[in-house]
């Protein structure tokens, strides 16, 4: 079950083995293209910058700021809607900022619309460590689905391998985030440092999203390409 659900999901994000496509377009695709890209980076930007630039306290430029980020994210749901084209991606993004954005209201610390990204790193990124070192990478399980294989690659020792270390990569990512930005929200408790944490999370988050998150998703392409190369025509 948990295999179809990340394979079905990986399929509508087009990582299809069996797809035919150079790789940078693959990964192209499956980030969802501009639109995708701007999806995932403009809400999280104008909240920044927003709250960087405007003059005043931290509660005179926390809604605003808030605001701006929230509006983005329900614009671009709005716009798939009206265009009929898949909304689950900026849906997710529009609750994601809603509750950041009510989460930092409630305490007052802009540095708290950070929180759920950390809880989605931790998640993610505990799941995918105790998969592979119980024997079942969620990277083979997705693929798996993918192929049709179903769990018959836990028998071939080259590709159980290669699953368990990609999926140490991906869980490896998502620990890096949380152990870079983590101890950073943690001075922003320190009411003097809150302006300064804010922007250096709100960079982190950018640097360490997209620019981390397509190299390694080409890496895996490439090595599922390998273990499944398309059948000749």
């Amino acid at each position: 079950m948990i295999g179809a659900a990340l394979g079905g999901a990986a399929k509508r994000a087009g990582l299809d083995p069996a797809q035919q496509g150079s790789t940078g377009r693959v990964v192209w695709s499956a980030m969802g293209g501009w639109r995708g890209v701007l999806e995932s980076v403009l809400p999280s930007l104008t909240f920044i910058l927003t709250y960087t630039l405007l003059p005043g306290d931290t509660r005179e430029k926390l809604l605003p700021a808030l605001a701006v980020s929230v509006g983005i994210a329900a614009v671009f749901t709005l716009v798939r809607l009206v265009q009929k084209s898949p909304p689950s991606a900026a849906i997710g993004g529009l609750v994601a900022a809603g509750v950041a954005a009510g989460l930092a209201l409630i305490t007052g610390n802009p540095s708290d619309n950070f929180i759920p990204g950390f809880i989605t790193n931790a998640l993610y990124g505990s799941a995918l460590l105790i998969s592979a070192f119980v024997g079942w990478p969620l990277i083979g399980l997705a693929v798996g689905f993918l192929v049709g294989e179903g769990t018959r690659w836990r028998t071939d020792r080259r590709k159980r391998r290669a699953f368990f270390w990609l999926t140490i990569a991906w869980a490896a990512l998502f620990a890096a985030r949380l152990a870079v930005q983590f101890p950073i929200y943690l001075t922003s408790l320190d009411e003097s440092q809150r302006d300064s944490a804010v922007a250096l999370l709100g960079t982190l988050k950018l640097v360490m999203g997209i620019p981390l998150f397509a190299p390694l998703l080409a890496v895996t392409w490439l090595v599922v390409r390998a273990l499944y190369p398309p059948a000749p025509k």
